[in-house]
């Protein structure tokens, strides 16, 4: 009775000891792996670059653009007067590469206050140069690498680049404040 017994307890620390053994063997290869998992997640600085980004577009007068950044990509902001709204709402479709309607391109929503602004990005769609003001007629940018130009909404007149300008996503949270970077447009 006594060797049932013992072999018995022996069953039993065998079974614990198999039963440890395969438990710290799957911590341990939980342990190797995390690393190689953590590593391809976006680090702090780029997860920041992807938030929105709040202008105050409260100083910029009409005529005039600046240059914002959103996610590590440069935006023109600009703010158009009469006489540019009116030369890009009359240029025909059929002059355009990639014919789009200019008035959705401009401006926010039905808003008074926000009807004379057009955010697009600032690298052609060429080959990424950051095209530069021309001010003349419908002509807004021109790309100083291979000619392109866009007029004053980003559409694409002439030249290499095959797509006009895109737009980011973008709300006037108010008749001073621009949000690019929301998924609300």
């Amino acid at each position: 009775m006594s060797e049932e017994t013992i072999t018995a307890d022996e069953t039993t620390r065998r079974d614990f000891i198999y039963v440890a053994t395969g438990m710290l063997g799957v911590v341990g290869a939980a342990g190797l792996a995390w690393p190689f998992i953590d590593q391809m997640r976006p680090d702090a600085a780029v997860r920041a670059a992807g938030q929105p980004v709040d202008i105050d577009i409260s100083s910029i007068e009409p005529g005039a653009a600046i240059i914002v950044t959103w996610r590590g990509k440069p935006y023109f902001v600009r703010r158009l007067t009469e006489a540019e709204i009116g030369a890009v709402t009359e240029l025909p479709e059929s002059d355009l590469k990639d014919p789009a309607p200019a008035e959705p391109r401009i401006g926010g929503p039905a808003d008074e206050a926000t009807k004379d602004w057009v955010v697009v990005a600032a690298n052609c769609t060429h080959l990424g140069c950051i095209p530069k003001v021309v001010d003349t007629g419908a002509d807004g940018w021109n790309c100083p690498c291979h000619g392109s130009v866009f007029d004053f909404t980003g559409r694409i007149l002439r030249g290499p680049a095959p797509i006009n300008l895109p737009q980011p996503p973008h709300v006037f949270a108010d008749a001073s404040t621009l949000t690019i970077g929301t998924d609300t447009v």
